[in-house]
């Protein structure tokens, strides 16, 4: 007889948490792209103007082209490059778009396909499809773009092309020029592009900001139900399949905007978790704390919230300890939150918030003003405070063309030292972690060892991190969280318990941070 193997518990909804949606996927408008690219043209033509050039040329992109996993013939699913989104939002492979800069003309150039595609792929679209699907002006074929260029500007000797060439500051790769037979007949500029369509992306209009908000809905929604869900003795894996498929069960979110983090016990203090090498696959156990990093995306826009939670819904002491702590700095942070803020200060705010509760909870010892200047909050937040979102979860537009990144512990982590604009989404994901290969140089440190409690820092060793992450747009006057998940202990925990999210009338928190009904 076969031996008979442990089961993984199977996550089980309560009549109160029936996993359903209250949401529905918003149409597409594609007069957002319109938009996106009247925004260019207007930038592009402001630009020309001031530099005493000419206001005419071409803006040339190329979209992404569909890869196989490395020598099979199977087909990656594929994701439009994300500047080309940005102006076309076209979902097809293989194209190029073009923008006049005078005139705002948009034309896409379609890949001719061979009569097979509809055989295996399904049936071949006229171009009058694509023009009217993508409100463009135009739609051509590929192999006909270097004459339909040139017709655009039939008295120029060589017609200019503005390509898209310049550095992402978070991968430290570069843009991809359009390339194309026959390029070589064109005068091409490589650098007037980037940094103009980058600052386009960077401030969002009301059709982009809708997509986003839906794309933090159901991914609210989804978390929601995950910790509803979440039972002592499951796989990490298991939590990961259930927001996977309430996105896209109910949301239509195919995407993910990043490779889902799903973390428990000392797992948590890996602040890129999740990836081939650590996939998800822990066993938690009872007394874990999770950290759930996961965000749909939604017609190439995208979400990015962090919960942590108990798995076994009640919050222990030293849980408390920490989650809040990380809790006060994310609330601090939003509540000052407003266009002309520099976030570099921000950052601090939520150091020193978490270092204020570390020290008033005897895990450090000292002077809270001599931690900062010797960065010690870097120590137990290696990480920066949040980033641009958008199309992007890490959107370009950080450190734009004079800016510096700082060079200072964790400061040097932060993916922008912008001050804040009125239009701009950003996350705002303070957290504390406890990791050997960072804590264990700082307490041997003739200059660092004296902030720390050495018996505390022992007893915290195992117990991972918490992570709380929402993200927020900036008003005129503030700001905006678009994320919606309990947050505080009380709410965490009647939430896990079955109470119906956002809590009802009624329930409130306890002094000792357990939800009670009142009678």
């Amino acid at each position: 007889m076969a031996e008979e193997k442990d089961s993984i518990p199977i996550p089980m909804a309560t009549a109160a948490a029936v996993p359903r949606s209250t949401l529905s996927p918003p149409e597409i408008e594609m007069q957002l792209h319109v938009i996106n690219r009247q925004k260019l043209v207007k930038s592009l033509q402001q630009h020309l103007a001031d530099s005493a050039r000419p206001i005419q040329g071409i803006v040339l992109l190329q979209g992404g082209e569909e890869q196989n996993r490395y020598c099979t013939d199977h087909t990656e699913l594929f994701r439009q490059e994300s500047y080309f989104a940005y102006l076309f939002g076209v979902r097809e492979p293989s194209f190029y778009g073009a923008v006049d800069v005078a005139t705002g003309k948009s034309i896409l150039f379609a890949p001719r396909l061979p009569a097979e595609y509809a055989v295996w792929l399904g049936k071949i679209k006229p171009l009058s499809h694509f023009t009217e699907r993508y409100k463009v002006d135009m739609v051509c074929y590929v192999d006909m773009m270097e004459e339909v260029l040139h017709s655009l500007y039939k008295g120029e000797d060589k017609s200019l092309l503005f390509l898209l060439h310049g550095l992402n500051t978070d991968s430290g790769n570069f843009s991809k020029p359009a390339d194309f037979e026959g390029i070589e007949n064109f005068k091409t500029d490589l650098s007037t592009l980037h940094p103009i369509l980058t600052e386009c992306r960077v401030l969002k209009s009301k059709m982009e900001l809708d997509i986003i908000q839906y794309a933090n809905d159901i991914s609210s929604e989804a978390h929601v139900e995950v910790m509803r869900n979440t039972n002592v003795g499951m796989k990490e894996y298991q939590m990961e399949s259930l927001f996977l498929h309430h996105t896209y069960m109910y949301g239509g979110c195919r995407h993910c905007s990043y490779t889902c983090i799903c973390a428990t016990g000392d797992n948590s203090s890996v602040l890129h978790y999740g990836h081939a090498a650590a996939p998800n696959e822990r066993t938690f156990m009872d007394g874990d704390m999770a950290l759930l990093d996961m965000g749909a995306e939604y017609h190439f826009y995208g979400s990015d919230i962090t919960c942590s939670f108990p798995v076994n819904g009640k919050f222990t002491v030293d849980q408390c300890l920490i989650y809040n702590a990380v809790l006060d700095a994310h609330n601090s942070v939003i509540a000052a939150m407003k266009p002309g803020v520099n976030w570099v200060n921000m950052h601090k705010l939520a150091e020193k918030v978490i270092l204020e509760a570390l020290k008033k909870g005897n895990i450090i010892t000292g002077d809270i003003q001599d931690m900062m200047a010797q960065r010690l909050g870097a120590v137990f937040m290696p990480h920066g405070l949040g980033h641009l979102l958008g199309i992007d979860t890490h959107d370009p537009g950080g450190y734009p063309k004079g800016l510096e990144r700082p060079k200072e512990p964790g400061l040097s982590s932060l993916r922008t030292a912008r001050e804040l604009k009125e239009h701009m989404v950003i996350t705002v994901e303070p957290g504390c972690y406890f990791i050997s290969a960072l804590l264990i140089p700082a307490m041997e440190s003739s200059e660092t060892s004296r902030f720390f409690s050495a018996d505390a820092i022992r007893r915290f060793m195992d117990f991972g991190g918490v992570r709380i992450e929402s993200d927020v747009y900036v008003t005129s006057t503030g700001c905006k969280n678009m994320t919606n998940v309990p947050r505080e202990t009380w709410e965490i925990e009647a939430v896990m318990a079955g109470a119906k999210w956002p809590i009802e009338k009624g329930l409130d928190h306890s002094q000792n941070g357990i939800g009670k009904f009142h009678s």
